[in-house]
Protein backbone atom coordinates (compact mmCIF):
# COMPACT_ATOMS: atom_id res chain seq x y z
CA UNK A 1 0.00 0.00 0.00
CA UNK A 2 1.22 3.24 -1.12
CA UNK A 3 0.59 7.14 0.12
CA UNK A 4 -0.85 8.61 -3.03
CA UNK A 5 -1.79 12.22 -3.55
CA UNK A 6 -3.89 13.35 -7.04
CA UNK A 7 -3.78 17.03 -7.49
CA UNK A 8 -5.99 18.08 -10.51
CA UNK A 9 -9.15 20.70 -10.48
CA UNK A 10 -11.62 18.60 -12.55
CA UNK A 11 -13.56 17.20 -9.84
CA UNK A 12 -15.28 13.95 -12.04
CA UNK A 13 -11.80 12.83 -12.98
CA UNK A 14 -9.94 13.80 -10.06
CA UNK A 15 -12.26 11.35 -8.23
CA UNK A 16 -12.18 8.61 -10.49
CA UNK A 17 -8.67 8.62 -10.32
CA UNK A 18 -8.92 8.25 -6.43
CA UNK A 19 -11.59 5.86 -6.33
CA UNK A 20 -9.42 3.57 -8.59
CA UNK A 21 -6.11 3.92 -6.34
CA UNK A 22 -7.88 3.20 -3.55
CA UNK A 23 -9.93 0.13 -4.85
CA UNK A 24 -6.38 -1.13 -5.55
CA UNK A 25 -5.60 -0.61 -1.70
CA UNK A 26 -3.36 2.55 -1.81
CA UNK A 27 -4.30 5.27 0.76
CA UNK A 28 -5.31 8.60 -1.66
CA UNK A 29 -5.27 12.44 -0.71
CA UNK A 30 -6.90 14.19 -3.22
CA UNK A 31 -6.95 18.46 -3.47
CA UNK A 32 -8.05 20.62 -6.65
CA UNK A 33 -4.56 23.07 -6.92
CA UNK A 34 -1.05 23.18 -6.33
CA UNK A 35 -1.39 25.54 -3.36
CA UNK A 36 -3.69 22.96 -1.58
CA UNK A 37 -1.39 20.28 -2.10
CA UNK A 38 1.62 22.50 -1.41
CA UNK A 39 -0.09 23.01 2.02
CA UNK A 40 -0.23 18.93 2.07
CA UNK A 41 3.11 18.50 1.51
CA UNK A 42 3.84 20.91 5.00
CA UNK A 43 2.52 17.52 6.80
CA UNK A 44 2.20 14.81 5.08
CA UNK A 45 4.52 12.27 3.12
CA UNK A 46 3.92 10.70 -0.08
CA UNK A 47 4.92 7.84 -1.81
CA UNK A 48 3.70 8.91 -5.50
CA UNK A 49 2.11 12.43 -6.73
CA UNK A 50 -0.46 12.20 -9.96
CA UNK A 51 -0.81 16.07 -10.71
CA UNK A 52 -2.79 18.47 -13.69
CA UNK A 53 -0.35 20.64 -15.31
CA UNK A 54 -2.66 23.15 -15.98
CA UNK A 55 -4.58 24.02 -12.89
CA UNK A 56 -5.68 27.34 -11.49
CA UNK A 57 -2.90 30.06 -9.87
CA UNK A 58 0.01 27.90 -9.66
CA UNK A 59 0.65 24.90 -12.00
CA UNK A 60 1.70 21.21 -12.03
CA UNK A 61 5.24 22.62 -12.87
CA UNK A 62 5.40 24.90 -9.79
CA UNK A 63 4.13 21.54 -7.66
CA UNK A 64 6.73 19.65 -9.41
CA UNK A 65 9.80 21.58 -7.74
CA UNK A 66 8.14 21.69 -4.88
CA UNK A 67 7.63 18.30 -4.09
CA UNK A 68 11.02 17.42 -5.83
CA UNK A 69 13.21 19.12 -2.99
CA UNK A 70 10.86 18.28 -0.15
CA UNK A 71 10.23 14.06 -1.15
CA UNK A 72 13.27 13.49 -3.35
CA UNK A 73 12.28 9.75 -3.37
CA UNK A 74 8.75 10.56 -4.01
CA UNK A 75 7.48 9.16 -7.30
CA UNK A 76 5.85 11.85 -9.92
CA UNK A 77 3.40 11.05 -12.50
CA UNK A 78 1.99 14.55 -14.48
CA UNK A 79 -1.11 14.33 -16.33
CA UNK A 80 -2.21 16.62 -19.05
CA UNK A 81 -4.90 17.28 -21.77
CA UNK A 82 -2.39 19.82 -23.12
CA UNK A 83 0.36 18.02 -24.28
CA UNK A 84 3.42 19.09 -25.68
CA UNK A 85 7.44 18.17 -26.57
CA UNK A 86 8.30 21.00 -24.33
CA UNK A 87 6.34 20.80 -21.19
CA UNK A 88 7.13 17.04 -21.36
CA UNK A 89 10.50 18.05 -21.39
CA UNK A 90 10.41 20.47 -18.71
CA UNK A 91 8.75 17.95 -16.68
CA UNK A 92 10.90 14.86 -16.72
CA UNK A 93 13.91 17.41 -16.36
CA UNK A 94 12.56 18.34 -12.50
CA UNK A 95 12.21 14.83 -11.72
CA UNK A 96 8.78 13.51 -13.34
CA UNK A 97 8.70 9.44 -13.57
CA UNK A 98 5.94 10.09 -16.27
CA UNK A 99 4.08 12.46 -18.54
CA UNK A 100 0.58 11.42 -19.06
CA UNK A 101 -1.59 13.10 -21.72
CA UNK A 102 -5.75 12.73 -21.12
CA UNK A 103 -7.99 10.98 -21.72
CA UNK A 104 -6.12 8.17 -19.51
CA UNK A 105 -6.89 4.67 -19.15
CA UNK A 106 -7.91 4.05 -15.23
CA UNK A 107 -6.84 0.48 -15.58
CA UNK A 108 -3.53 1.09 -17.32
CA UNK A 109 -2.87 4.01 -14.90
CA UNK A 110 -3.06 1.94 -11.98
CA UNK A 111 -0.95 -1.00 -13.35
CA UNK A 112 1.82 1.91 -14.23
CA UNK A 113 1.62 3.52 -10.38
CA UNK A 114 2.28 -0.42 -8.63
CA UNK A 115 4.84 -0.87 -11.07
CA UNK A 116 6.25 2.32 -10.37
CA UNK A 117 5.98 1.68 -6.56
CA UNK A 118 7.15 -1.90 -6.86
CA UNK A 119 10.32 -0.84 -8.64
CA UNK A 120 11.04 2.32 -5.93
CA UNK A 121 10.83 -0.39 -2.99
CA UNK A 122 13.45 -2.58 -5.08
CA UNK A 123 15.70 0.34 -5.45
CA UNK A 124 15.33 1.04 -1.61
CA UNK A 125 16.23 -2.66 -1.14
CA UNK A 126 19.17 -2.28 -3.08
CA UNK A 127 20.07 0.60 -1.39
CA UNK A 128 20.09 -1.03 1.78
CA UNK A 129 21.83 -4.25 1.09
CA UNK A 130 24.21 -1.90 -0.26
CA UNK A 131 25.27 -0.07 2.45
CA UNK A 132 24.89 -3.47 5.08
CA UNK A 133 28.03 -4.63 2.90
CA UNK A 134 29.40 -1.53 3.84
CA UNK A 135 29.20 -1.31 7.71
CA UNK A 136 28.99 -3.73 10.28
CA UNK A 137 28.88 -1.67 13.51
CA UNK A 138 27.10 1.23 12.97
CA UNK A 139 27.01 4.81 13.83
CA UNK A 140 25.08 5.40 17.06
CA UNK A 141 25.97 8.89 17.54
CA UNK A 142 26.61 7.75 20.98
CA UNK A 143 30.50 8.32 21.22
CA UNK A 144 33.03 6.62 23.90
CA UNK A 145 35.85 4.08 24.30
CA UNK A 146 33.99 2.21 27.24
CA UNK A 147 32.73 -1.44 27.44
CA UNK A 148 29.51 -0.19 28.08
CA UNK A 149 29.07 2.25 24.51
CA UNK A 150 31.21 -0.49 22.73
CA UNK A 151 28.54 -3.16 24.06
CA UNK A 152 25.19 -0.87 23.00
CA UNK A 153 27.05 -0.58 19.65
CA UNK A 154 26.81 -4.42 19.19
CA UNK A 155 23.37 -4.37 20.72
CA UNK A 156 22.01 -2.11 17.79
CA UNK A 157 23.94 -3.74 15.01
CA UNK A 158 22.47 -6.76 16.23
CA UNK A 159 18.59 -5.85 16.80
CA UNK A 160 18.55 -3.23 14.11
CA UNK A 161 18.75 -6.16 11.40
CA UNK A 162 14.89 -7.66 12.92
CA UNK A 163 11.38 -5.76 13.52
CA UNK A 164 11.62 -6.43 16.83
CA UNK A 165 10.01 -3.77 19.80
CA UNK A 166 13.18 -2.06 21.50
CA UNK A 167 13.11 -0.56 24.98
CA UNK A 168 16.01 2.29 25.47
CA UNK A 169 16.45 2.49 29.23
CA UNK A 170 18.73 5.67 30.44
CA UNK A 171 18.69 8.62 32.74
CA UNK A 172 17.22 11.92 30.87
CA UNK A 173 20.64 13.20 28.84
CA UNK A 174 22.09 10.17 28.50
CA UNK A 175 21.29 9.82 24.30
CA UNK A 176 18.14 7.43 24.35
CA UNK A 177 17.14 9.10 20.55
CA UNK A 178 20.58 9.15 19.30
CA UNK A 179 20.05 5.11 19.89
CA UNK A 180 16.93 4.52 18.21
CA UNK A 181 18.04 6.47 15.25
CA UNK A 182 20.98 4.47 15.19
CA UNK A 183 18.74 1.35 15.17
CA UNK A 184 16.77 3.02 12.77
CA UNK A 185 19.53 3.77 10.38
CA UNK A 186 20.94 0.62 10.45
CA UNK A 187 17.87 -1.24 9.35
CA UNK A 188 15.98 -2.36 6.70
CA UNK A 189 13.66 0.65 7.18
CA UNK A 190 16.13 3.78 6.96
CA UNK A 191 14.58 4.83 3.62
CA UNK A 192 11.17 5.14 5.68
CA UNK A 193 10.45 7.53 8.00
CA UNK A 194 11.47 8.41 11.58
CA UNK A 195 8.93 9.99 13.38
CA UNK A 196 9.88 10.63 16.91
CA UNK A 197 7.42 11.78 19.26
CA UNK A 198 7.71 12.61 23.28
CA UNK A 199 4.68 11.21 25.22
CA UNK A 200 5.09 13.41 27.98
CA UNK A 201 5.20 16.88 25.93
CA UNK A 202 1.53 16.32 23.99
CA UNK A 203 -1.26 17.19 26.22
CA UNK A 204 -3.58 13.89 26.74
CA UNK A 205 -6.51 15.32 24.88
CA UNK A 206 -4.29 15.81 21.91
CA UNK A 207 -2.18 12.93 22.06
CA UNK A 208 -4.42 10.51 20.80
CA UNK A 209 -5.28 12.53 17.63
CA UNK A 210 -1.56 12.76 16.89
CA UNK A 211 -0.54 9.09 17.51
CA UNK A 212 -3.29 7.69 15.77
CA UNK A 213 -4.96 9.73 13.58
CA UNK A 214 -8.70 11.18 13.11
CA UNK A 215 -11.44 10.91 10.79
CA UNK A 216 -14.14 14.35 9.45
CA UNK A 217 -15.78 14.89 12.35
CA UNK A 218 -14.73 13.24 14.72
CA UNK A 219 -14.29 16.25 17.26
CA UNK A 220 -14.95 20.34 16.77
CA UNK A 221 -12.22 21.25 14.46
CA UNK A 222 -12.03 18.40 12.80
CA UNK A 223 -12.61 19.66 9.21
CA UNK A 224 -11.01 16.50 7.65
CA UNK A 225 -9.50 12.81 7.88
CA UNK A 226 -6.15 13.10 9.37
CA UNK A 227 -2.96 10.26 9.33
CA UNK A 228 -1.65 9.99 12.36
CA UNK A 229 1.94 8.80 13.49
CA UNK A 230 2.09 5.69 13.78
CA UNK A 231 0.42 5.72 9.77
CA UNK A 232 3.23 8.79 8.84
CA UNK A 233 5.59 6.32 10.33
CA UNK A 234 4.26 3.35 7.63
CA UNK A 235 7.51 0.78 6.63
CA UNK A 236 9.48 2.68 9.04
CA UNK A 237 10.16 3.62 12.67
CA UNK A 238 8.12 5.24 15.48
CA UNK A 239 9.96 6.65 18.23
CA UNK A 240 7.87 6.70 21.49
CA UNK A 241 9.99 8.39 23.93
CA UNK A 242 9.40 9.02 27.29
CA UNK A 243 6.92 5.97 27.33
CA UNK A 244 6.57 6.11 31.00
CA UNK A 245 4.38 9.48 30.87
CA UNK A 246 2.00 7.87 28.51
CA UNK A 247 -1.26 8.58 29.78
CA UNK A 248 -3.24 4.94 31.60
CA UNK A 249 -6.21 5.56 28.78
CA UNK A 250 -3.61 5.03 25.50
CA UNK A 251 -1.87 2.55 27.36
CA UNK A 252 -4.43 -0.47 25.72
CA UNK A 253 -4.73 1.43 22.70
CA UNK A 254 -0.63 1.02 22.04
CA UNK A 255 -0.79 -2.51 23.22
CA UNK A 256 -3.57 -3.15 20.65
CA UNK A 257 -0.67 -1.71 18.02
CA UNK A 258 1.95 -3.98 19.31
CA UNK A 259 0.03 -7.31 19.85
CA UNK A 260 -2.28 -6.81 16.13
CA UNK A 261 -0.57 -4.28 14.69
CA UNK A 262 -3.65 -2.25 13.65
CA UNK A 263 -4.96 1.29 15.31
CA UNK A 264 -7.77 3.24 15.21
CA UNK A 265 -8.66 6.60 14.15
CA UNK A 266 -10.53 8.92 16.83
CA UNK A 267 -14.25 8.99 15.27
CA UNK A 268 -13.73 5.58 13.49
CA UNK A 269 -14.70 2.47 13.89
CA UNK A 270 -12.88 1.19 10.70
CA UNK A 271 -9.34 -0.49 11.93
CA UNK A 272 -6.15 0.37 10.53
CA UNK A 273 -3.48 -1.89 9.77
CA UNK A 274 0.30 -0.88 10.55
CA UNK A 275 3.51 -1.71 9.56
CA UNK A 276 5.92 0.89 11.76
CA UNK A 277 8.39 -0.20 14.02
CA UNK A 278 8.21 0.74 17.50
CA UNK A 279 11.08 2.00 19.28
CA UNK A 280 10.54 3.34 22.97
CA UNK A 281 12.25 4.97 25.77
CA UNK A 282 12.24 5.78 29.09
CA UNK A 283 13.91 7.83 32.00
CA UNK A 284 11.94 6.37 34.71
CA UNK A 285 11.71 2.33 36.55
CA UNK A 286 8.74 0.74 34.39
CA UNK A 287 8.74 -2.03 36.88
CA UNK A 288 8.18 0.43 39.87
CA UNK A 289 5.04 2.18 37.90
CA UNK A 290 3.38 -1.35 37.54
CA UNK A 291 3.80 -1.93 41.65
CA UNK A 292 2.67 1.77 41.84
CA UNK A 293 -0.81 0.84 39.25
CA UNK A 294 0.32 3.55 36.84
CA UNK A 295 2.17 1.43 33.87
CA UNK A 296 0.34 -1.88 32.21
CA UNK A 297 2.20 -5.02 33.00
CA UNK A 298 1.21 -6.27 29.49
CA UNK A 299 2.56 -3.53 27.66
CA UNK A 300 5.70 -3.32 29.28
CA UNK A 301 6.28 -7.25 28.31
CA UNK A 302 5.42 -6.55 24.95
CA UNK A 303 7.58 -3.47 24.80
CA UNK A 304 11.10 -4.76 26.64
CA UNK A 305 11.47 -7.23 23.90
CA UNK A 306 14.74 -6.14 23.42
CA UNK A 307 15.94 -3.74 26.09
CA UNK A 308 19.39 -1.55 25.73
CA UNK A 309 20.51 0.18 28.62
CA UNK A 310 22.46 3.42 28.30
CA UNK A 311 24.15 4.04 31.14
CA UNK A 312 24.64 7.85 33.07
CA UNK A 313 28.08 9.56 32.67
CA UNK A 314 29.53 9.21 35.73
CA UNK A 315 29.56 5.37 35.05
CA UNK A 316 31.91 5.76 32.56
CA UNK A 317 34.60 9.04 33.12
CA UNK A 318 36.56 7.27 30.46
CA UNK A 319 34.26 8.33 27.72
CA UNK A 320 34.04 12.06 28.72
CA UNK A 321 37.56 12.63 26.86
CA UNK A 322 36.29 11.58 23.76
CA UNK A 323 32.96 13.14 24.09
CA UNK A 324 34.50 16.29 24.93
CA UNK A 325 36.76 16.66 22.27
CA UNK A 326 33.44 15.90 19.67
CA UNK A 327 31.27 18.12 21.24
CA UNK A 328 33.78 20.78 21.47
CA UNK A 329 34.03 20.20 17.63
CA UNK A 330 30.11 20.26 16.66
CA UNK A 331 29.56 23.28 18.87
CA UNK A 332 32.96 24.89 17.11
CA UNK A 333 31.36 24.53 13.24
CA UNK A 334 27.92 25.87 14.66
CA UNK A 335 29.63 28.70 16.32
CA UNK A 336 32.14 29.02 13.32
CA UNK A 337 35.13 29.13 15.35
CA UNK A 338 38.58 27.07 15.49
CA UNK A 339 38.48 23.94 17.70
CA UNK A 340 40.38 25.02 21.11
CA UNK A 341 42.04 23.07 23.27
CA UNK A 342 41.16 21.52 26.98
CA UNK A 343 43.61 22.61 29.12
CA UNK A 344 44.64 19.66 31.59
CA UNK A 345 43.11 20.87 34.61
CA UNK A 346 40.12 22.05 32.90
CA UNK A 347 39.68 18.17 31.42
CA UNK A 348 40.08 16.77 35.18
CA UNK A 349 37.42 19.06 36.30
CA UNK A 350 35.40 17.52 33.98
CA UNK A 351 36.55 13.72 34.68
CA UNK A 352 35.95 14.50 38.42
CA UNK A 353 32.22 15.93 38.33
CA UNK A 354 29.14 13.54 38.82
CA UNK A 355 27.08 15.08 35.34
CA UNK A 356 23.90 14.61 36.90
CA UNK A 357 22.34 15.51 33.74
CA UNK A 358 25.03 13.41 31.50
CA UNK A 359 26.11 14.41 27.85
CA UNK A 360 23.20 17.11 27.77
CA UNK A 361 24.98 18.74 30.55
CA UNK A 362 28.20 18.36 29.47
CA UNK A 363 27.59 19.83 25.89
CA UNK A 364 25.53 23.12 27.62
CA UNK A 365 29.05 23.54 30.01
CA UNK A 366 31.48 23.28 26.71
CA UNK A 367 29.08 25.86 24.74
CA UNK A 368 29.69 27.90 27.78
CA UNK A 369 33.16 27.69 28.22
CA UNK A 370 33.46 28.31 24.31
CA UNK A 371 31.55 31.83 24.66
CA UNK A 372 33.60 32.75 27.85
CA UNK A 373 37.12 31.49 26.35
CA UNK A 374 39.09 34.36 24.31
CA UNK A 375 41.98 32.15 24.19
CA UNK A 376 43.15 29.18 21.61
CA UNK A 377 42.39 27.24 25.17
CA UNK A 378 39.61 25.92 27.32
CA UNK A 379 40.89 26.54 31.04
CA UNK A 380 39.57 26.11 34.62
CA UNK A 381 38.03 29.49 34.53
CA UNK A 382 36.21 28.49 31.68
CA UNK A 383 34.20 26.23 33.54
CA UNK A 384 31.31 26.89 35.97
CA UNK A 385 32.13 27.10 39.54
CA UNK A 386 30.06 23.81 40.48
CA UNK A 387 32.23 21.72 38.21
CA UNK A 388 35.39 23.59 38.77
CA UNK A 389 35.44 22.86 41.35
CA UNK A 390 34.89 19.32 42.29
CA UNK A 391 38.26 18.04 42.01
CA UNK A 392 39.58 18.90 45.19
CA UNK A 393 36.62 17.70 46.88
CA UNK A 394 37.15 14.27 44.82
CA UNK A 395 40.87 14.28 45.96
CA UNK A 396 39.85 13.39 49.72
CA UNK A 397 37.66 12.13 52.08
CA UNK A 398 38.49 14.55 55.05
CA UNK A 399 35.23 15.74 56.51
CA UNK A 400 37.19 19.06 57.38
CA UNK A 401 38.20 19.65 53.78
CA UNK A 402 34.72 18.68 52.52
CA UNK A 403 33.75 21.86 54.72
CA UNK A 404 35.98 24.29 54.52
CA UNK A 405 35.68 23.25 50.23
CA UNK A 406 31.95 23.76 50.66
CA UNK A 407 32.09 27.26 52.23
CA UNK A 408 34.55 28.26 49.58
CA UNK A 409 32.76 27.00 47.01
CA UNK A 410 29.62 28.57 48.11
CA UNK A 411 31.16 32.18 48.70
CA UNK A 412 31.85 32.28 44.90
CA UNK A 413 28.48 31.23 43.92
CA UNK A 414 27.40 34.19 46.00
CA UNK A 415 29.94 36.59 44.35
CA UNK A 416 28.73 35.41 40.98
CA UNK A 417 24.83 35.88 41.81
CA UNK A 418 25.89 39.67 42.70
CA UNK A 419 28.48 39.97 39.61
CA UNK A 420 31.67 40.37 41.17
CA UNK A 421 30.18 42.96 44.05
CA UNK A 422 31.95 42.13 47.26
CA UNK A 423 30.07 44.12 49.58
CA UNK A 424 26.54 43.01 48.33
CA UNK A 425 27.38 39.78 48.11
CA UNK A 426 29.48 40.10 51.95
CA UNK A 427 25.80 41.47 52.90
CA UNK A 428 24.31 38.30 51.12
CA UNK A 429 26.13 35.90 53.18
CA UNK A 430 25.55 37.80 56.41
CA UNK A 431 29.46 38.72 57.16
CA UNK A 432 31.23 42.09 56.82
CA UNK A 433 33.44 43.33 53.97
CA UNK A 434 36.43 42.58 55.79
CA UNK A 435 35.60 39.45 56.74
CA UNK A 436 34.89 38.39 53.56
CA UNK A 437 38.29 39.39 52.01
CA UNK A 438 39.84 37.80 54.97
CA UNK A 439 38.13 34.09 53.43
CA UNK A 440 39.23 35.18 50.51
CA UNK A 441 42.32 35.36 50.98
CA UNK A 442 42.37 32.47 53.93
CA UNK A 443 40.98 29.70 51.58
CA UNK A 444 42.03 31.12 48.38
CA UNK A 445 39.22 31.99 46.88
CA UNK A 446 39.55 33.70 43.45
CA UNK A 447 36.30 35.83 42.79
CA UNK A 448 34.89 35.54 39.17
CA UNK A 449 36.07 38.69 37.61
CA UNK A 450 33.51 42.22 37.98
Amino acid sequence: MAHVLVVDDELDFRGAVAESLRDARHEVDECGSADEANRLLQSENYDLILTDLRMPGRGGIELLREAAARMPDCILIVMTAYGSLETAIEALRLGAHDYLTKPINLEALIRKVNLLIGHQATLAENRFLRAALEIDVPDSGLIGSSTAIQTIHRLIAKVATTDSTVLICGETGTGKELAARAVHRASPRHVRPFVAINCGSIPEALLESELFGHVRGAFTGADRDKRGLFEVADGGTIFLDEIGEMPSSLQPKILRALENREIMRVGSTTPVRISARIVAATHRSLPKMIEEGSFRQDLYYRLNIFEIAIPPLRERPEDIRPLAAHLLERLCRSLNRSIPALEPDALRALEAYGWPGNVRELANVLERALILSDAPRVGLSDLPGVVADEPAVAASDSLKLARREFERRHIRRVIERHQGDKRLAAEALGIDLSSLYRKLDEESVQPPPG
